[in-house]
């Protein structure tokens, strides 16, 4: 396959992706079972999909090396569980906009992790941006204190905080098989919903949409991961940022729900500053490209 043609099977890949991530908020509204029950058949579903996945893509080599994880992969497991336990309960209690518009800032938030944890150093750039990133976010949590949201979105802010730590994890743990680890995140959260709820006591109607749910994780996760491998990181991550108008979108046109007043003004800068932030690091990308060695 040429560049050209590897370059645009990454754009439609993560594009895509963002279309099914963004279908998040409006499976878990309309499913009426509680979030455990959510997550454990979506992780289920999602997990079957993911592990198809990582066997098609080891196809005639050995699977060992596939499917080893050690200690650092079990962590990248763990890790992403809690995040979507937390990202499924945020949606129950918030609306889509504020978790969508937290989860933007996640990129910034696994920047000051990896600052304070590894020290590693963050362009200045890039801590700018997040305290712009940051100042939305306080303005979006402060419209959910009179609208009795506040406790759905400091759950969105943690969602946000685990998948920013799950982020600086797969950096750190390069060797790690991450899909896989996904798949038996998800289905980690399968077994756990028994220590809280009865997972089979669930109407035929959210048991399939549950699995519509996990179908369509498992297939964000793989467009992502595969449209990522086909694209410079600065362009990968601009073009994820369409998943907050995309969900907000679905939100609307699906579930009737209008983003709040403080929603829009705290959205407007995160998403302002995330485009800006990576469609610097895109020229800057292609800037160094094109200059001869």
């Amino acid at each position: 396959m040429s560049v050209v043609s590897e370059r645009t099977a990454g754009i439609l890949m993560i594009v895509g992706s963002t279309a099914f991530f963004g279908l998040a908020g409006v499976f878990t509204k309309t499913i009426t079972a509680d979030s455990w029950t959510i997550a454990g058949w979506r992780g289920l579903s999602g997990a079957i999909l993911m592990a198809a996945y990582v066997l098609w893509r080891a196809r005639g080599r050995p699977l060992a090396p596939a499917l080893r994880l050690g200690w650092r992969g079990w962590t990248l497991a763990v890790v992403g569980a809690v995040a979507s336990i937390l990202f499924i309960s945020a949606f129950k209690q918030t609306t889509v906009s504020n978790v969508a518009v937290a989860y933007a800032t996640a990129p910034f938030m696994a920047a000051a992790i990896a600052w304070l944890v590894f020290r590693q150093s963050s362009p200045v750039r890039t801590m700018v941006t997040a305290v712009v990133s940051l100042a939305g976010v306080v303005i979006m949590v402060a419209g959910g204190l009179e609208a009795g949201r506040l406790r759905g979105d400091l759950i969105a802010l943690l969602m946000t905080f685990c998948c920013a730590l799950y982020i600086v994890l797969v950096r750190a743990f390069r060797d790690s098989p991450t899909v896989w680890a996904g798949a038996l995140s998800a289905f980690l959260l399968f077994l756990a919903c028994f220590a809280f709820v009865d997972p089979f006591a669930v109407s035929t109607r959210d048991l399939v949409l549950c699995c519509c749910f996990g179908t369509s994780f498992a297939i964000a996760t793989v467009l992502w991961t595969e449209g990522a491998m086909r694209l410079p990181p600065a362009e990968s991550g601009l073009l994820g940022t369409a998943e907050v108008p995309v969900a907000v979108t679905f939100a609307w046109l699906f579930l009737g729900e209008l983003p709040p007043f403080a929603s829009v003004i705290g959205g407007g800068i995160v998403v302002a500053a995330v485009f800006w932030y990576a469609s610097r690091d895109l020229v800057a990308a292609r800037r160094q490209a094109v200059e001869p060695v």
